[in-house]
């Protein structure tokens, strides 16, 4: 059966050569008078774009606002923007719609993985078998043949070695503003060693080191700080948790006195609270910034919310 995502990529790519993906006069300025057009694939990605192009560049992002960039399509008019645009930059083998619209287009692409070490979904945490999604992701997988693990931009670390790495990109693309572009990177990398630290010292002492989380996200956060992430379904949100997993999830709870369940606002709540009422645990919101859901809340102010919501269920002393 194909796929609905390569459905619209083939479809864009045939008409395409007819110039249908050509846009007129009414869809956009001239080339002259327009800043270059960078498409983010997803929310942390559009952040770094918006914050190191400033009013050189023009951000776009492809997820739409409020939905899960997991599993997105893509229609033909949005595939033919890849091949408009002045760069797309993504994370291979989290948006397989996203990876097939680059490779169809041959689109002027920054990969973040690429710019980073990636970890396995065995050294993040994931070792149980309800996630049988992306099952074409992370197809550069470690020699072991465990799957990569997508989610670094919870690491601020991270995060900071591919927001030098994107200037340099953006720099390529416009040389004239070179300096700008370096002046931001050093701005948003001075924000986030800062956060890196807050995190570092919120953490240093708690009662507790593990975290129930509906999908396991969190890995590349609780490596950094000596943690466990324990989620209801792996490193994808689709994938239904088992009655053995939520079994385990429950054992689980009873030897690390965890006391709450984290849910996310982009994903039902429904399997986490009616666990958590079994259970007799409270829920609380822990984001894997995977969309922005406030707009007057950017990553480094979400990350924050984050930080205090481990501290309250890990029961950590104050820094």
């Amino acid at each position: 059966m194909i796929r609905p995502r390569l459905l619209a990529v083939a479809s864009c790519a045939a008409v395409a050569l007819t110039g249908c993906a050509a846009f007129s006069d009414t869809d956009r300025t001239t080339a002259e008078d327009a800043a270059p057009t960078v498409l983010a694939s997803f929310y942390p990605l559009e952040y770094l774009a918006t914050e190191l192009g400033g009013d050189r560049v023009h951000v776009e992002a492809v997820t739409p606002p409020g939905a899960d960039p997991h599993n997105i399509e893509l229609s033909p008019r949005t595939v033919a923007e890849f091949e408009e645009a002045a760069l797309v930059v993504y994370v291979s083998g989290f948006q397989p719609a996203v990876d097939d619209a680059v490779d169809v287009t041959g689109a002027r692409a920054f990969d973040a993985a690429e710019h980073t070490e990636l970890l396995t979904t065995e050294e993040t945490g994931h070792d149980h078998d309800d996630d049988h999604g992306h099952e074409d992701a992370h197809a550069h997988a470690a020699d072991a043949g465990a799957p990569l693990d997508p989610h670094f931009w919870l690491d601020p670390g991270r995060l900071a070695e591919v927001t030098d790495a994107l200037a340099d990109e953006l720099a390529g693309l416009d040389p004239d503003g070179a300096a700008d572009y370096r002046e931001n990177a050093e701005r948003v990398v001075a924000t986030l060693a800062e956060l890196d630290d807050e995190f570092a010292a919120g953490l240093a002492t708690c009662d507790r080191d593990t975290i129930v989380v509906t999908h396991e996200a969190y890995g590349y956060l609780t490596a950094r700080h000596g943690l466990r992430q324990e989620g209801l379904s792996g490193v994808d949100p689709d994938a239904e948790p088992s009655p053995a997993r939520l079994a385990e999830i429950a054992a689980v709870v009873d030897e690390h006195d965890v006391d709450t369940i984290f849910v996310e606002s982009l994903l039902s709540p429904a399997v986490s609270e009616a666990l958590a009422e079994d259970l007799g645990l409270r829920t609380a919101v822990l984001d894997p910034l995977e969309n922005q859901q406030d707009e007057s809340a950017d990553y480094v102010d979400v990350m924050r919310a984050n930080l205090a919501a481990l501290q309250d269920a890990l029961a950590c002393a104050a820094a």
